[in-house]
């Protein structure tokens, strides 16, 4: 669907005071939601708010940036530089995208010959490992940089939220 068709759904939805309007909802506007809500619930009836900044992504927050900024409480200086090792992180990931590609493509020219090509299918599991190591790497270096740029109570909140799941790096 067209990003357009989302927004203008939570804008109808919004104008219309929560879910009471809607099908789907129930009696009441409420089944499948917590009971004493005040009707703000996101696309997948999850609730809209500061808990859980709109669903997943890469980083197990759809905007890690704006999530760590607003838990962790930091300041302008600390969002700038959180924003560049984020920013880093991804072009690694990315990177890592297009080396699964080159692999999955070195094993499907391996056994798409006559004979099992054992060599290009090496050459696959080469790329896969080096591109593994390079986000393996890329993390650490993350961490790291995370790691001096947080305060001791910001570091605390940062392990709680990596411990129980809330950021997946």
């Amino acid at each position: 669907m067209h990003p357009a068709f989302f927004w203008g759904w939570k804008r109808a939805r919004a104008e219309h005071g929560g879910c009471e309007a809607h099908v789907g909802c129930g009696p009441a506007g409420r089944a499948g939601h917590e009971p004493g809500g005040d009707g703000r619930h996101g696309f997948f009836g999850g609730r809209v708010g500061d808990e859980h900044f709109g669903g997943g992504g890469p980083f197990g927050v759809r905007r890690p940036l704006r999530f760590l900024a607003h838990k962790l409480e930091l300041d302008e200086a600390q969002t700038t530089e959180l924003a560049r090792i984020l920013n880093d992180l991804k072009t690694e990931r990315a990177q890592a995208d297009v080396d699964h590609q080159r692999t999955v493509t070195a094993f499907a020219d391996a056994i798409e010959r006559e004979s099992f090509d054992a060599a290009r299918a090496a050459e696959g599991a080469k790329i896969r490992d080096d591109s593994n190591a390079r986000v393996r790497d890329a993390v650490v270096r993350a961490l790291e940089r995370i790691h001096a740029l947080l305060g001791k109570d910001q570091r605390a909140r940062f392990a709680y939220l990596v411990r129980t799941g809330v950021i997946s790096m």
